[in-house]
């Protein structure tokens, strides 16, 4: 079963099947050390999308609707078995299960980072898009909870390019290609500590938001 683009079979060669190793490596390492679900996204090659959706408003950019997510704690073998029926399928977590995120621009989301880590403030992974925004996990429930919390901090009013994603919501995990612009890498790997207990989303988001009002 192959994985194409624009109907064109995608050949597998030996960097292909290298790549595909890595990939599976990567699942296998979110769903059983940090316990994370996974779930098999769509690619994007000369701005089409592989779903085979010719006009596919988030090319490279959204799970495979037919294809079931790999659930946390599968192990390689387990992982190897599912992801084989999609090679060469972009990883993608489902956020407002064991996070939700908050995304700001990647200049204020490094400065911010800076910041806490300075400050001591707890902290859960954080990633970087090709796209320029920087995506830190929090604790779930966040989502709902950003309206108040921002109106409580006094940056309700304020024209912040920040935002929180939550049940629903996708986001490409690296080392994935991200609608093919280039790819998601860490700019905080996650631990053991900070995967399955990620940080109340208060206690970063003052910093967050001024560095967004700063930047701004």
């Amino acid at each position: 079963m192959g994985f194409t683009i624009g109907g064109i079979r995608e050949m597998r060669s030996g960097s292909r099947r290298r790549a595909r190793t890595t990939e599976c490596t990567a699942v296998a390492e979110y769903t059983g050390l940090w316990g994370w679900d996974v779930q098999p996204g769509a690619r994007a090659a000369g701005g089409r999308c592989s779903c085979g959706d010719r006009a596919c408003t988030a090319p490279g950019a959204h799970p495979l609707s037919f294809a079931p997510p790999v659930p946390a704690g599968a192990a390689l073998d387990d992982v190897t078995r599912a992801w084989s029926a999609y090679p060469g399928a972009a990883l993608m977590l489902p956020v407002g299960r064991a996070f939700d995120v908050i995304e700001v621009a990647e200049a204020a989301g490094r400065r911010a980072l800076v910041r806490m880590e300075r400050m001591g403030l707890p902290l859960g992974p954080v990633c970087a898009t090709p796209t320029g925004r920087a995506q830190f996990f929090v604790a779930p429930g966040a989502a709902a909870e950003l309206p108040r919390l921002l109106y409580r901090m006094g940056w309700d009013d304020a024209d912040l390019d920040l935002h929180c994603l939550g049940p629903g919501a996708h986001i490409t995990a690296p080392p994935s290609q991200l609608g093919g612009f280039g790819p998601v890498h860490w700019l905080r790997a996650p631990t053991l500590d900070t995967a399955g207990a990620p940080p109340q989303a208060r206690l970063l988001l003052g910093t967050l938001a001024y560095m967004c009002h700063r930047t701004h």
